[in-house]
Parts: structure tokens; C-alpha cells; sequence
């Protein structure tokens, strides 16, 4: 959950201000997904302060004293647990194709790749195909939901943030023993946003805007497999 990745940071800079908002209100239609966006911008807003002055420092610092090669390594690592959740939902979502293309990936990686920390099922013609519980409900017919940005962790949907508790369960980080649990998945999260610092400079405008269509078009390219779905608020003059 979160940008993918989610998954749990936002990435814009600053919050944007109450006039600004209210005058955003009424100029322009409301997203069919966002009727509570009343509640989620002042979400947004406590995120991003939490954002600013505490996970992006920490990410910040994280890229700069990580090699490369080794934070691609803790990234492939994750990645490969999470290959685990995507193998149990698309078993759930009856892809029987890609569930044996998934579980190959991860046996490939977690032999070859030495537990995950390389990538060779990629470069063998099996690339990651993220499933989660959130994608397995809207395939068993469970409406997507609204849009919500929720404390710390971030932007989801209805059944995306219902998906992430069973999905927890059956993620291996989340077995281990206390404190390394709490130290994985702290460091997972801090991977996660050092890894789109990068990309800050492509966001424009309304930042609460382009981050909520970012998702619901992220989240639209998953449940449908790639075929995304137009979607005329992509468009929105941010």
C-alpha cells in the first residue's frame, strides 16, 4: 500500500495551504473515487509533515552512505518477499499461469539470487507480477471503494487497505521475532521512499491531486493486468 510502494511516504515537499484548498474545492469537479477528500487532505497534510521532517531525512541519509549494489539488493530482497503474497492472490484470483510464473520467479531468486538479493528471475524472462488481497477482492466482485489516505501509511482504497491485513499474515518479514520485525519493515519503508526521491521533480501543481491520480492509476494498472481503464480525472488541471 503506498506508492509502489507505496507505499507508506508521500512523496511532495510542502502542504498546501487552507485557502488553497477551499478554493480547489470549488473549482473544480470532486473525483467520483474521493467523495471523503474532506478527511484525506488533512491526512495528506499530517503525512507529509511526518514526510518532511522525519522519513525523508532518514531516506535521504540512506542513499547516501548505501552502495548502489546494496540498496538494489535490500530492494530485490523485499521484493522477492513480497513475491510470496503475489504467488498466494493470484492462486486466489485462479491466474493459474501467472501463480506458476511467480512461484518459478521466486524459487529462481531465492536460490540463485542468494534469498533475494539479486534479480536473476528478470533477466530469465519472469518479471515481477504484483498481486495483493486488495486486487484478489475486486476480482471475486468486492467494489474497489473510495479512495483514502490513511495516517502514516499512506494513500489505498477500501479493499486495498482491507487486503493489507490478511497479506501481512502470509508475509514472511512479518514472522520473524521481535525487534527484527519491527527493524525490517522500518528498513522496507525507508528503501521504499529513498527509492523515489528521484522522481520528486515530476510532481506538478496540486500535490494531493497528483498523488491520489497516481495511485488510482497505479491501482487501475494492476487490477486490470495492464489493460488501464481511461480515466477522464487523470486529466485534472493540477
Amino acid at each position: 500500500m503506498a506508492l509502489e510502494t507505496g507505499e507508506a511516504a508521500t512523496i511532495a515537499n510542502e502542504a498546501a495551504t487552507e485557502a488553497d484548498v477551499a478554493q480547489r474545492d470549488y473549482s473544480r469537479p470532486q473525483h467520483p473515487q474521493d467523495p471523503w477528500e474532506s478527511f484525506n487532505r488533512p491526512v495528506y497534510r499530517f503525512n507529509n509533515f511526518l514526510d518532511t521532517w522525519f522519513l525523508r531525512p532518514v531516506a535521504s541519509g540512506y542513499r547516501k552512505i548505501t552502495p548502489e549494489v546494496v540498496d538494489r539488493s535490500v530492494t530485490n530482497f523485499f521484493r522477492n518477499v513480497g513475491d510470496v503474497v503475489s504467488l498466494a492472490n493470484a492462486a486466489l484470483q485462479l491466474k493459474h499461469r501467472r501463480a506458476a510464473q511467480t512461484a518459478s520467479r521466486l524459487m529462481f531468486n531465492t536460490t540463485f539470487g542468494v534469498a533475494g538479493l539479486f534479480d536473476v528471475a528478470t533477466g530469465w524472462g519472469l518479471p515481477r507480477q504484483k498481486e495483493d488481497f486488495g486486487q484478489t477482492l475486486v476480482f471475486w466482485g468486492v467494489p474497489e471503494g473510495n479512495y483514502l489516505m490513511l495516517p502514516v501509511l499512506g494513500p489505498a482504497t477500501v479493499t486495498d487497505a482491507i487486503g493489507a491485513v490478511p497479506d501481512g499474515f502470509i508475509n514472511p518479514v512479518n514472522m520473524l521475532g521481535e525487534p527484527e520485525v519491527y527493524f525490517a519493515n522500518f528498513l522496507e519503508v525507508v528503501d521504499q521512499r529513498a527509492d523515489v526521491i528521484p522522481g520528486e521533480h515530476l510532481i506538478v501543481g496540486d500535490e494531493y491531486i497528483f498523488i491520489r491520480n497516481a495511485y488510482l492509476q497505479q491501482r487501475n494498472y494492476l487490477i486490470n493486468d495492464g489493460q488501464v481503464v481511461n480515466d477522464p480525472f487523470l486529466d485534472d488541471d493540477f
